[in-house]
């Protein structure tokens, strides 16, 4: 019997690395990457992956769901930060109906991933939902304590 070998591999070519400050910053890179003309019609969800300095190692996304929702799983949420050696992510979806109150499944996955991230050290620093337009941000509005 062949048991297959598991690799991992990791490269960043980015010379030159933006740092998040604020919700603001994080809401401009991860616009910036978001296809336009799919935001008000699919949700999808992202993960910002920073290091220990708040810069951008860069944006994985995650998954592509419907009008009314998305899959998260948090392993792999969490596979792709310890891969990427990452020390905190920003996670984000955007809401189609450009309604930024966030949902109870909204607050439930993001309660979910803060905690999981607490065993590995990698820590949520925020997750926002997103629109063309706007954001709301958890951590700016008091939902990741």
């Amino acid at each position: 019997m062949e048991i297959a070998e598991v690799s991992v591999s990791y490269s960043n070519n980015n010379k030159e690395k933006l740092k998040i400050n604020n919700s603001k910053d994080s809401y401009n890179v991860l616009i910036a990457c978001w296809n336009q003309h799919i935001i008000e019609l699919q949700e999808e969800f992202k993960v910002l992956l920073l290091n220990r300095n708040n810069q951008v190692i860069g944006i994985y996304p995650l998954s592509r769901g419907g009008v009314a929702g998305t899959i998260v799983d948090p392993k792999l949420v969490f596979s792709v930060a310890l891969k990427c050696n990452a020390s905190s992510i920003i996670i984000a979806h955007n809401h189609p109906s450009e309604n930024l109150t966030p949902s109870e499944s909204d607050k439930r996955i993001t309660k979910k991933l803060k905690k999981a991230g607490e065993y590995l050290d990698i820590t949520l620093l925020d997750h926002l939902i997103m629109t063309k337009e706007d954001f709301y941000s958890f951590n700016d509005n008091g939902l990741l304590t």
